[in-house]
This record gives structure tokens, C-alpha cells and sequence, in this order.
């Protein structure tokens, strides 16, 4: 199986109470294995959709509708991957206190 690219994450604020980030991620891009250790906010910035890789192997595809966020705890662990056949972005909001 060949390697997926990378999905770019750049820190838009980074301040004791809360980080952004925007990630951008071309094709086929995952963002990598990761535990979130805050609650956070996702906001897409365009329609598309996200594969979500879990542990056990379980998978599912979330469709995600630009300005429409959801919101997780902290502790999910998963690998995300733009499934969306064009490149795609969102801003994670990360609550850190």
C-alpha cells in the first residue's frame, strides 16, 4: 500500500486558552495517528469529506458542509484523511483550559 501525503497543519492562534489551526490537505492527505488531549471545535471551510480512521480497524466517512461545526471531547483517537477528491481545509479550535 502506498503512503498517503501529509496534511499540512499551520497554528493560526496559539494563546494559553485556546489554538487554531488550519489544516490543509491535498488528496488523498491524512493528517496521521493522533489522541486529542483538549476538547475542540472543527469548521470546515468548504464542503467535502473526511475519511476517519478509528482504532480496531473501524472506519467511516463523514461528510462535511463549509461553516457547519461539530464538536468533540478530549481523548478521540483516529487518523483523518481528505476524501474528498479535491483538496480540503478546516480550523480546529482547541479549548485548552
Amino acid at each position: 500500500m502506498a503512503e498517503r501525503p501529509k496534511a499540512v497543519a499551520t497554528v493560526r492562534i496559539n494563546e494559553p486558552h485556546v489554538r487554531v489551526t488550519e489544516w490543509r490537505f491535498a488528496p488523498d492527505a491524512e493528517t496521521g495517528w493522533h489522541i486529542h488531549g483538549h476538547d475542540y471545535v472543527v469548521v470546515p471551510m468548504m464542503d467535502g469529506a473526511l475519511l476517519l480512521e478509528e482504532p480496531g480497524g473501524m472506519s467511516h466517512t463523514a461528510p462535511m458542509r463549509a461553516h457547519a461545526p461539530y464538536a468533540r471531547r478530549a481523548g478521540v483517537e483516529h487518523n483523518v484523511v481528505n476524501a474528498s477528491g479535491h483538496e480540503y481545509a478546516f480550523l480546529e479550535v482547541e479549548l485548552l483550559r
